[in-house]
């Protein structure tokens, strides 16, 4: 299994912080640190806590974008909180959908991270295919990340081969998930195969206890992902999800982000 640099998004792995790990900051702040840690690019999540999110008007569109490239930087996704699966009617849904793959296009994000939020791939295919045209003309992918109700990539994977528009759609693999509901590293990339399209790289201190931990001290096979990554030719973003906003009492993500850009060089060398 080999994934393209078409498929990817890129020329090669290249590393984004999001800016879930960093609460409270302004969006300088956030490129400053991405920028004095050696990423790429910025993951931008999607709340008004952040400063960036749907509502924005036209010239905080603009500004936001201008910010990040400013600082030399890519916006490598915007982590949204779509669910994608989520029982109830598809209008709403898509309707937020829509809204961010707009805003993707406005800041040039080439993708929309989703959640399941639920377990029936028939209705995740469905609002997948209701927005696939308008993501084909913005140029905008929805990533679907291994969590919640669909935690496995053969759980994401089955939802995209319904969904069947591989075109605007892609696999997030966010590399704890999958992992601590006991799929192996080797059996996600092998679901996911040609669908994977950007990844979540964290520690945690076990499958049980998700607090983080820096990279390479708790439990989550982060050599082994790695490994494998390699050998397939991943050639895209991998960011590091710092939850630093669900966990306030870990360390500031400007201790973590050595040990992600250890972990990139070290398995795209």
């Amino acid at each position: 299994m080999s994934v393209t640099d078409a498929e990817a998004g890129g020329d090669g792995v290249k590393l984004a912080v999001s800016t879930l790990g960093m609460p409270g900051e302004g969006l300088e702040r956030a490129a400053g640190i991405a920028v004095a840690h050696g990423c790429q690019g910025l993951e931008l999540r999607l709340h008004p806590d952040t400063g960036v999110h749907a509502g924005l008007t036209g010239q905080e569109r603009r500004a936001v974008r201008e910010r990040v490239e400013r600082a030399g930087l890519e916006i490598a996704a915007l982590a949204g909180y779509v669910g994608i699966c989520e029982p109830g009617p598809d209008a709403p849904v898509a309707d937020a959908l829509l809204a961010d793959l707009r805003l993707a296009a406005d800041l040039g994000a080439p993708g929309v991270r989703v959640f399941p939020r639920g377990d029936d791939p028939a209705v995740g295919a469905r609002r997948l295919r209701s927005v696939a045209g308008t993501a084909a003309a913005l140029g905008v992918r929805v990533l679907v990340e291994t969590h919640d109700r669909m935690p496995t990539g053969a759980a994401v994977a089955g939802l995209l081969a319904e969904a069947g528009c591989p075109e605007v759609t892609g696999a997030l693999w966010d590399l704890l998930h999958p992992w601590r509901h006991g799929e192996s590293p080797a059996a996600t990339l092998a679901a996911l195969g040609p669908s994977l399209a950007y990844v979540q790289v964290k520690d945690a201190v076990s499958a049980e206890d998700t607090t983080p931990v820096p990279m390479g001290t708790g439990s989550v096979p982060l050599e082994e992902a790695g490994d494998l990554l390699r050998a397939a030719g991943y050639a895209g973003w991998v960011s590091l999800e710092w939850e630093r906003t669900w966990y306030p009492d870990v360390a500031p993500v400007e201790e973590i982000l050595p040990g992600a850009v250890a972990w990139v060089r070290r398995f795209t060398a």
